[in-house]
This record gives C-alpha cells, sequence and structure tokens, in this order.
C-alpha cells in the first residue's frame, strides 16, 4: 500500500523542486520549458505536471477539469460538455496561453476570444500534461504570453498492447473507446478511438431557475489519434502523428433558450526526423493544425483557418549537464473565411531562438540550475519582437530540503486574423500587447509559496460589434501568490491543498471581469482497503464578477465537492464510480449560463 499511495501521491499535482527521483515513480521529465526533454528537478520555470495516473484515478472528462486541480488555474464555462471554456493561468486568459497536443499548435487563428477550444479536449489518451506558467515568448512566441499548456499522448509501450473502455451516466452520457499498439526494436504504432456522446443539459439558464425548464444542449466528441515512429538506425528515427478531433454541439445565445448546433472538425499533424549523436540531437520537423467550424446562425456561418509550422531545433550537450539548444521556425497562421466573409488573409513569422542551461554545483553552498531564453521574431503583418526568460533554481546545502526559484520573462501577444480582418469595418491597426512578468517560489519539503506579477501594456480588448478591437493604452496588472501543500497520513491517506488569491486590474485600477480573486482546493485520497481508492476533492472559488469593475452578477462565493472510487478486480480489470456536485450546488460560473447539478457515472476498463 505504501507503494501505491506513494506512487499516486507523487505523480499528480506536482510541487516540482521537492520531487527526487525514486524507484516507484522514475524520473518525471517536462519537455515545454525549454522546448527539449529534461528532469523535472532541473526546469527553473514554475512547472505543475499532471501524469497518467492522476488522470486515471480522478476520472476527469475534460482537461479542463484535470487543469483545474492546479493551484492559480480555473476555468469558466458557457453550459455543459461542448460548451465555450476560457481557461485562467494566474487570471491570465487562455487566448495568451499557447496549448499543444503532442508539440503542435492547439490554438485557433480564427477565435479572437479563447484561442484555443478547451471545450473539445477529452481526457482519454493522455500520458501528461504539463503547465508552464508565466511568460514562455523567449522560448515559444507569440502565443506563449502567459504559459504553456502542453498535452502529450499516450505512445506505444514494449509488446502488443490494448484497452477498452465504457461509461454511462447522468444526461444520457455515454463514453467508449479503445486503443491498441504496438512496439518492436524497430518501429511502434498507436491507434485510439475516444468518444464522448451525450444529450446534456441547457446551455441558458435564468438565475435560480430549474435547468429542466428548458431544453437540452447535446454534444458528441470523437476524438481519433495516430502515432508511428520508425528506427532508421541507431542514430536516426522517423515520428508521424495524426489527430482528429470531431465535434457537434447544440448551443444556446446569451439571454435565449434558442437551439443552435456547431459542428467543428480540427486535424493535427506533425512529421519529424531525429538524429542523435554523442554530443547533438538534431529534430527537423514540419507541423499542421487545421479549423473547420460550421454554425447553424445565419449571421455565423463558418469558419476556416490553418498554421503552417517548419522548423529545426538543435540541442548540444557539454560540460556533462549543461545543454545549448538553438533553432529557427518558420509558422504561416491563415483563415480562409471568418464568418459571412470569404478573407483568405494570412501573416507569418520566421524566427529564431536559444536557450542554455547550466548546472552549478557548490558555487553557492549548494546546487544552482540557470536556464536563459532568448527568440526573436520577424512578422510580416506586426514590428519584429525580441523576448527572453531567465530561470534560477537554486537547492540549499545547509537547509536540507529547501529550494528557492526565480523566473522573469519578456512576451507580446499578436492580434490574430481575426481580429484584424473578422468584418471589414474592423479596426486593422490593432498593436500587439508587451508583456512582463516574474515569479519567485520558495519550497520547503512538502510546502511550497509563489509571488506572481504580470503586466500587460496595450492590451486587447473587444469594442463592438462595429469596431472590432482596439489596444487599451496603458498597463493592466495581474499579480498574486499561490500556496501548496502535499502530505500523508499512516501511508493510506493523501493530501493535496492549494490557496491562490490575486487581483487582476486594467490600465484605470478596475477589476477585470470573471476573475476569482481567491480560490481554495482539497484533494483527500484514501488507500486503506485492498484494490479500493476512494477520493475526494473540493474547490472553494471566491469573489467573481461578470463584467469589468465588479459590476454585472455575481458568478462567485461557492464550494463544490465531487467523489471517486476506483475499485481493481484484477490486474487488468478494473470499476470505477464518480458523483461531480455531490452536495447539488446551483452555481453560474458565467451569467446566464447553466451547469450542472448533482451527476452520477459509472464505467469499466480493461487491458491487455
Amino acid at each position: 500500500m505504501k507503494k501505491r499511495i506513494k506512487t499516486s501521491l507523487l505523480a499528480s499535482l506536482l510541487l516540482a523542486t521537492t520531487i527526487n527521483a525514486n524507484e516507484d515513480l522514475g524520473t518525471i521529465t517536462v519537455i515545454s520549458a525549454t522546448k527539449t526533454e529534461q528532469s523535472i528537478q532541473d526546469v527553473t520555470s514554475n512547472v505543475n505536471v499532471i501524469t497518467n495516473i492522476e488522470l486515471e484515478e480522478k476520472h476527469y472528462t475534460t482537461v479542463a477539469q484535470a487543469l483545474n486541480s492546479i493551484a492559480g488555474i480555473s476555468f469558466t464555462q458557457q453550459g455543459g460538455l461542448g460548451a465555450t471554456t476560457n481557461i485562467n493561468i494566474r487570471g491570465m486568459h487562455s487566448k495568451r496561453v499557447l496549448v499543444l497536443i503532442d508539440g503542435i499548435r492547439y490554438n485557433d487563428p480564427t477565435d479572437s476570444l479563447y484561442g484555443a477550444a478547451f471545450n473539445h479536449l477529452m481526457i482519454e489518451d493522455i500520458e501528461q500534461i504539463e503547465v508552464i506558467k508565466g511568460a514562455q515568448s523567449g522560448v515559444w512566441g507569440a502565443d506563449a504570453a502567459a504559459g504553456v499548456i502542453n498535452i502529450i499522448t499516450k505512445s506505444a509501450k514494449k509488446g502488443i498492447h490494448g484497452s477498452a473502455y465504457s461509461e454511462v451516466g447522468s444526461f444520457n452520457t455515454k463514453k467508449y473507446g479503445a486503443t491498441i499498439s504496438n512496439k518492436t526494436d524497430k518501429y511502434s504504432f498507436k491507434l485510439s478511438t475516444n468518444v464522448v456522446d451525450t444529450d446534456g443539459f441547457t446551455s441558458y439558464a435564468t438565475n435560480g431557475v430549474d435547468i429542466d425548464n428548458f431544453e437540452d444542449d447535446g454534444y458528441r466528441n470523437t476524438t481519433t489519434s495516430a502515432k508511428f515512429d520508425y528506427k532508421i538506425n541507431e542514430s536516426n528515427k522517423i515520428n508521424i502523428q495524426h489527430t482528429i478531433i470531431d465535434t457537434n454541439s447544440e448551443y444556446d445565445k446569451y439571454n435565449a433558450d434558442t437551439s443552435y448546433t456547431k459542428e467543428s472538425k480540427s486535424k493535427f499533424t506533425s512529421l519529424n526526423f531525429n538524429h542523435i549523436n554523442n554530443i547533438n540531437e538534431l529534430d527537423i520537423y514540419a507541423k499542421k493544425s487545421t479549423f473547420n467550424r460550421k454554425y447553424t446562425e445565419t449571421s455565423v456561418t463558418n469558419y476556416i483557418g490553418d498554421i503552417k509550422e517548419y522548423g529545426l531545433k538543435s540541442n548540444i550537450s557539454y560540460n556533462n549537464d549543461d545543454f545549448i539548444l538553438f533553432g529557427i521556425e518558420n509558422t504561416t497562421f491563415n483563415t480562409d473565411e471568418y464568418g459571412t466573409s470569404t478573407l483568405n488573409k494570412n501573416y507569418k513569422s520566421d524566427a529564431i531562438f536559444i536557450s542554455n542551461t547550466n548546472i552549478f554545483n557548490g558555487l553557492t553552498g549548494g546546487k544552482t540550475i540557470v536556464t536563459e531564453s532568448i527568440r526573436k521574431d520577424n512578422y510580416s503583418a506586426f514590428n519584429n519582437k525580441t523576448t527572453g526568460k531567465i530561470g534560477v533554481k537554486h537547492f540549499h546545502e545547509n537547509i536540507k530540503d529547501f529550494t528557492t526559484s526565480l523566473n522573469y520573462g519578456t512576451a507580446y501577444k499578436v492580434p490574430n486574423v481575426s481580429h484584424l480582418y473578422g468584418k471589414p469595418t474592423y479596426n486593422q491597426n490593432v498593436n500587439p500587447e508587451s508583456i512582463t512578468s516574474y515569479d519567485i517560489s520558495l519550497n520547503y519539503k512538502n510546502f511550497k509559496i509563489t509571488k506572481f506579477n504580470t503586466e500587460v501594456d496595450d492590451m486587447i480588448s473587444y469594442v463592438n460589434a462595429t469596431d472590432g478591437y482596439e489596444n487599451r493604452t496603458g498597463i493592466s496588472t495581474t499579480k498574486g501568490y499561490e500556496a501548496e501543500y502535499i502530505t500523508t497520513i499512516n501511508d493510506d491517506i493523501s493530501i493535496l491543498a492549494s490557496y491562490t488569491t490575486l487581483s487582476s486590474k486594467d490600465k484605470d485600477g478596475k477589476d477585470l471581469k470573471r476573475i476569482a480573486q481567491e480560490t481554495a482546493k482539497l484533494n483527500i485520497d484514501y488507500y486503506g482497503i485492498d484494490k479500493l481508492h476512494i477520493g475526494l476533492n473540493g474547490e472553494y472559488v471566491g469573489e467573481r464578477y461578470n463584467s469589468d469593475d465588479k459590476q454585472g452578477a455575481q458568478t462567485g462565493k461557492y464550494t463544490l465537492f465531487n467523489v471517486v472510487t476506483n475499485y481493481d478486480i484484477k490486474q487488468n480489470i478494473s470499476l470505477y464510480a464518480k458523483i461531480d456536485n455531490i452536495t447539488n450546488k446551483y452555481y453560474q460560473t458565467v451569467d446566464g449560463y447553466a451547469t450542472s447539478p448533482r451527476a452520477f457515472y459509472a464505467g469499466i476498463k480493461v487491458e491487455f
């Protein structure tokens, strides 16, 4: 039992600087901090990792639900499954967060409001989710102004393997899927398909009125992915990946119990050549993301766009554990259709980037890790921009299990195609936002506290349907603290608690909308009965308003609890059940849109 609780505990929401590689867990690695694989202990960035162990034990349905378990992250949603979802990282909107699926861009260039469609990211077939907080443009470019979320899907394991699962629950919800894979010394492949189908509940709701008084809004999501690796020889291999997310969702417009339908089909493809020798690892890659959304609203119709990315990166090792990584990229952001307009508009970016990491032992009475990154982007539609990032982490020799870290970065967020050309009457002089951020963390044993601060100059804001978007001249600021604590009791109980307090204000000092000033989260897991796991998680959301300057409806000040159980019938067969919102709390995260009442789900998973 001790091994079980230790594995589950350490592999879930990580207090990164306290984790040591061990026999039970192995070495947890992170890719998205510097664009190359590193041990999580050697990452200077403020990072959280959710592994497949956490995902399989909690049985989340969406990536947004999993991300919401992390300190400093919250989300709002305009209805049930498939409804528009926004993720906030430390009070920063998801349109400033770069989202990747196996390193392929998921941000939609035709979506001016949210950037990445978190509502269509389901949790199945995921090996690990990496969250890098703070400005990351010095590594990844403009879309990573507030952070990076990298979703890594599962890969084939040695031999032939497969799995299948089925789940049923409230709102006539059905989930099912299967995976088959094979790995040899020469090649590997993996195929998976996963379906979520639900009648759902209404998107629109009047606050305080039973949602059964309105018509249901259903949702269906079919996500299919394929991976193929081929080893040419000991030094060279190729990798091909392809993912399709095909959805159909019903939704309501604000303040109306209407019935509209949206269909979306997104495809993500990458081809990578990898070469490794004694000192260098070289990757040459091509990636493409395509987005196609169709609406039944006559005023909206179609949104079609794509992103094409070509590049190479070289990771050169020196002085044992030190390395320098450099690369070049060419990226094209294209929009063919936006609503009722045929645009055929695009802009391009040519970039060069360098990251360097050094590990110093005994230099200042302990171990010190320093990472510097710098990147220059040449945009065809905007002024050229150079951004950078520096991170320092120190393991103190005189105080065991005590580490400190500091990160500072500059970033920028460019307007996307729809900001500039969404309608013929839109203001085409919208300029990029300039962003700076820093965070300071103190980590002692199982406790971590972080102070963070982000400033946004010339924030891009929506004006109205005629004028579109404009820059708010001045500096908007988001700042606050995160605290995380993790412990065990008698080797049978694990407890993870976090608290975040923040202030997010515009250039005039007015509070920005839909950002909770306080959140507190608690996860308790019990493993005292053989083959059984019981988990309880709770969340408190503090004061939050639907409009800027604390105007509009209050959408905060509520507490939610969920419970999940897992039972292992055999080594390869498991049953699970969960109850969401066990107190049947009525609340809204966005005024006028419903959230789930108490809901029940149960499922079975078989592996071979």
